[in-house]
């Protein structure tokens, strides 16, 4: 949303204010101070292991006055989070128009991604104005019954928040974790060691995935030995920490790090060979870097990347993460072909369309 936010407050007839709600303190904190946001409005709502339940309920107290204090034309909510669905209902509630940017992902499956897949057709429904990042979202909102009127095809923000940090040269924090990597700090130079960065942490991959999961990396780095190491930044949840330490915690060629603040994640992602994820963001943002991406989950929301080439799943079958893995490292063509496939998710300026759709929507 950042590229988002700075659009809206560069474009004359708009008054723009930022609520967060800090549903994620830690990781929204440093993207604040990478994109210099100051919000106008902190409810500050993270707690220790708080459910779902709680998060929503405390957004739903904290949040109301907020609204009925500012009276706003409009809400702008972003993705399918929990902080998403709860505004998107407050904003009902006070009969304030919402707009939903990256509108229209579907995998048609309740339970994945959980609690996202619902949270985001609740913002379908309310929405008065649906930011599709591609014609795929579109048509999913479409068959929904969502007039073609109030649907904007603009492309991902998340490209054009990409774009920025991509030109945003490595600040200190960020060489000192290169370093401790052996990662080049040249994103062009090539080593003998490939890189693969693996982010996993969905609700849907707690248990028995995860622990296939890590089974599967432990095999490939016991296979090809010092000519890999994966960089693995692991998620804070006790549900992630405990399988993911026990099981990877003591081999050899594997980093495990603490979550990475999103300008560092960018630069080791750009000087990764290929990402293996459960994430939806980063299946957007690897291509755009063209890195090849494997997708450790049985469905996506974004399958424009599987059409495209940009992006295949693999699920959190051993084997299959295994064989997908090998053939990438060990084929140079068929990598060559995922890596220089183009991105259909964006190219850099979303943010600048939604803003018009949301001008030409209001006058």
């Amino acid at each position: 949303m950042a590229p988002v936010i700075h659009t809206l407050k560069q474009t004359q007839g708009i008054e723009s204010l930022v609520c967060v709600t800090a549903q994620h303190r830690e990781m929204l904190d440093q993207v604040l101070g990478l994109f210099e946001i100051v919000p106008d409005v902190d409810l500050d709502l993270m707690r220790p292991n708080q459910s779902l339940a709680e998060i929503t309920s405390a957004i739903f107290v904290h949040l109301d006055p907020v609204l009925k204090e500012i009276e706003p034309d409009w809400v702008l909510v972003q993705g399918d989070t929990t902080t998403v669905v709860a505004t998107s209902l407050l904003a009902y509630y006070n009969r304030v128009l919402v707009g939903h940017v990256e509108a229209g992902l579907r995998t048609l499956d309740k339970w994945q991604p959980f609690p996202e897949e619902v949270n985001r057709r609740v913002a379908g429904v309310i929405a008065d104005l649906h930011f599709a990042p591609t014609e795929w979202s579109r048509q999913n909102l479409l068959r929904e019954g969502i007039p073609d009127d109030i649907i904007k095809v603009t492309g991902n923000p998340v490209i054009d928040a990409l774009n920025f940090a991509v030109r945003k040269p490595a600040s200190p924090e960020v060489i000192e974790i290169l370093d401790r990597l052996g990662m080049p700090h040249d994103p062009e130079e090539t080593t003998y060691k490939r890189f693969i960065l693996v982010t996993a942490h969905r609700r849907e991959n707690f248990g028995q995935p995860l622990i296939d999961i890590c089974t599967a990396l432990r095999q490939l780095v016991e296979f090809y030995g010092d000519s890999i190491h994966i960089v693995y930044p692991v998620h804070l949840n006790p549900n992630v920490q405990e399988p993911v330490y026990r099981l990877l915690g003591d081999v050899p060629n594997i980093s495990l790090l603490t979550p990475l603040d999103y300008l560092p994640l960018v630069h080791v992602m750009k000087r990764s060979y290929l990402v293996l994820t459960d994430s939806g963001g980063i299946q957007e943002e690897a291509p755009g870097l063209g890195k090849p991406v494997l997708v450790m989950r049985s469905v996506t929301e974004r399958p424009e990347g599987v059409k495209a080439g940009t992006v295949r799943i693999v699920g959190t079958d051993i084997d299959k993460i295994v064989y997908e893995t090998c053939h990438l490292l060990n084929d140079v063509q068929e990598y060559q072909k995922m890596a220089r496939a183009i991105n259909p998710y964006g190219d850099g300026h979303a943010s600048e369309r939604i803003v018009k759709a949301l001008l030409a929507k209001a006058l």
